[in-house]
């Protein structure tokens, strides 16, 4: 349910709906705009009687939400949230470029492409140093040492860091990333979700394999209502009967999820395609669609690349893209 007030309320009048609203049960979330303050309440709203709220005179109108996340919905935050990493911003007009190979493999590798990502214009350095494989004998990553190099190559270059994290147990190694990662393999893993709920670090989270846009939504919600806002959706292809393809990019995802959510959507091409020569033409078309940022795996030597060579950009590559972005950027703006 959502309470909707109306303008220049006084604080304190507004502070006596929210306590009363808690005495009775319910949570209360409270999204400020520049016009409107709006009141999501959350648990059992069956009991509570919205004709009584809507003759308060501090209440412009009261709606029931139908959906099954609330924290996450439009409807209980009507304005974009905008999350910063350092001074990069996502969200609410401001564009964010990720880009890094997909596993850290050693420190002239990580310095090296985040040098060339970032003078192409990426704001934020991406790496693997847990990487889950569907082959167990496949390169697993470099784990703590990973996240070690990443740090160097974030002082090298002033990079913000992202890197997935696999497990509750290793969150001390992550104590010092500036996004953590939730891979589309983790999307449901809700005791992991649960306790990144309480870390307060920006999140981005994958779409599933093959997750609906529900399901990345309640995703998010565990995540939310545990205390962290702080989430970034990433659209990254979904298993559809594509058979030259890795997987069948979403591009409709992203109107509909900036429908449906206020948090930033960013969608990542290189996995949803699994081809390199492919990733630019679908950074181009969901930078055209509304895309709050684009994450592109970027190597320096893709044929001996440990993990996901084959959708690798090089980084002049990179570099090119980069610019056709920018001008979309430009013309939508």
């Amino acid at each position: 349910m959502i309470v909707v007030l109306k303008p220049h309320v006084e604080q304190e009048r507004e502070n006596q709906l929210i306590e009363w609203l808690k005495s009775i049960g319910l949570g209360v979330h409270v999204s400020t705009g520049e016009y409107q303050t709006v009141l999501g309440l959350i648990g059992d709203t069956s009991r509570v009687d919205t004709s009584l709220i809507e003759s308060l005179d501090i209440v412009e109108n009261v709606t029931r939400v139908t959906e099954p996340f609330k924290c996450v919905n439009r409807k209980f935050h009507p304005e974009d949230t905008v999350i910063s990493v350092g001074d990069v911003k996502i969200g609410g007009g401001n564009f964010c470029m990720i880009a890094g190979p997909c596993s850290v493999e050693n420190e002239d590798q990580i310095v090296n492409v985040a040098k060339a990502v970032k003078a192409s214009g990426a704001n934020m350095l991406r790496g693997g140093a847990f990487k889950p494989r569907t082959s167990p004998y496949d390169f697993q990553g470099l784990h703590a040492e990973g996240i070690r190099l990443l740090k160097i190559a974030r002082e090298v270059t002033g990079l913000p860091i992202v890197t997935e994290i696999m497990n509750v147990e290793d969150l001390p190694l992550f104590e010092d990333v500036d996004v953590l990662q939730v891979g589309a393999r983790n999307t449901q893993n809700f005791d992991l979700l649960k306790e990144l709920g309480h870390t307060g670090k920006p999140i981005l989270l994958k779409r599933g394999i093959a997750g609906t846009l529900k399901e990345l939504l309640m995703s998010a919600e565990y995540i939310v209502a545990s205390g962290n806002e702080n989430v970034i959706l990433c659209e990254r292809g979904i298993r559809t009967y594509s058979d030259y393809l890795r997987n069948t990019l979403d591009l409709s995802a992203v109107p509909m999820l900036h429908e449906l959510t206020h948090l930033p959507v960013l969608v990542d091409p290189s996995h949803a395609t699994g081809i390199a020569r492919i990733v630019p033409p679908m950074a181009m078309a969901a930078t055209a669609a509304g895309a709050d940022g684009l994450m592109i795996e970027v190597h320096n030597d893709p044929p001996r690349a440990l993990c996901d060579g084959p959708q690798s950009l090089r980084p002049e590559e990179f570099d090119k893209l980069a610019g056709k972005v920018r001008a979309i950027r430009e013309v939508i703006a």
